[in-house]
């Protein structure tokens, strides 16, 4: 499984993805995240879904940038869809023969020459595509079950870079401790509006774990200081039961 988390805020773009491989019972590490960038030209994409098909459309598109020009994200992105419809139109019959469904969501993000302003997009497995914006500031991809509570909670469109990557980690590190496909190390995507420049880091497990340590330590502070008085009128009724059956 993966986890892919992409999250546009008025300042600019960030994106984690993790870098678990599961195959059957066999565990590896591999990029899920690739940069494309020159000359007032940045992009990123992370995909989840299967590696082989990730892989031909990335080398399908990557040759295409080689001879095709693109000044907005958009196209960019209709490009990359049309090469994920090649792979399935080559690949999906034999996958599904062998009992593979055909797979690939992907989150792609950036800023090109005559674009007013950074975007960001979910492609899915069939080529259409949503962009993000207003209302819905950030996509995940993969396992996404665990981590979206506190990114619902916290993130706007005027939420900080910085304020979006601690939620991002933070919703990471949810879907990690209740996940065993999702892990360390992780690669971090962070772009500035106009910049024309996107910054990578990895983390490590070592890198975090005090930030991971004292999140758990905040959760169980912030957990005894709910206020516990209207709970008071159940256990009343509680305390009634037991008195009774006495």
């Amino acid at each position: 499984m993966t986890y892919c988390l992409g999250i546009k805020v008025k300042e600019g773009l960030v994106a984690i993805a993790d870098t678990r491989i599961t195959s059957g019972t066999e565990t590896t590490n591999k990029k899920k995240v690739s940069i494309q960038q020159k000359d007032n030209f940045s992009l990123f994409i992370m995909t989840s879904g299967l590696r082989s098909v990730r892989d031909k459309a990335m080398e399908y598109f990557t040759e295409l940038l080689e001879t095709q020009e693109y000044n907005k994200v958009y196209k960019a992105v209709n490009a990359f869809g049309e090469q994920v419809k090649r792979a399935a139109l080559e690949d999906g019959a034999a996958l599904e023969k062998a009992g593979l469904k055909f797979d690939l969501h992907t989150i792609i993000g950036g800023q090109l020459k005559d674009d007013a302003e950074h975007k960001l997009y979910l492609l899915y497995p069939e080529g259409n595509w949503v962009e993000l914006g207003q209302g819905a500031p950030y996509v995940v991809i993969g396992n996404s079950g665990h981590g979206k509570a506190i990114l619902n909670r916290v993130l706007s469109e005027n939420s900080s870079m910085r304020l979006a990557l601690k939620a991002g980690f933070l919703s990471f590190d949810s879907t990690r401790v209740s996940s065993n496909n999702v892990d360390y190390p992780i690669d971090v995507i962070l772009y500035k509006k106009d910049s024309y420049e996107v910054i990578e880091q990895r983390y490590e497990s070592r890198d975090l774990a005090a930030i991971s340590s004292q999140w758990d330590d905040e959760l169980k502070n912030a957990l005894l200081n709910v206020s516990e008085d209207w709970m008071e009128v159940a256990f009343d009724k509680l305390q009634d039961t037991n008195e009774n059956e006495s």
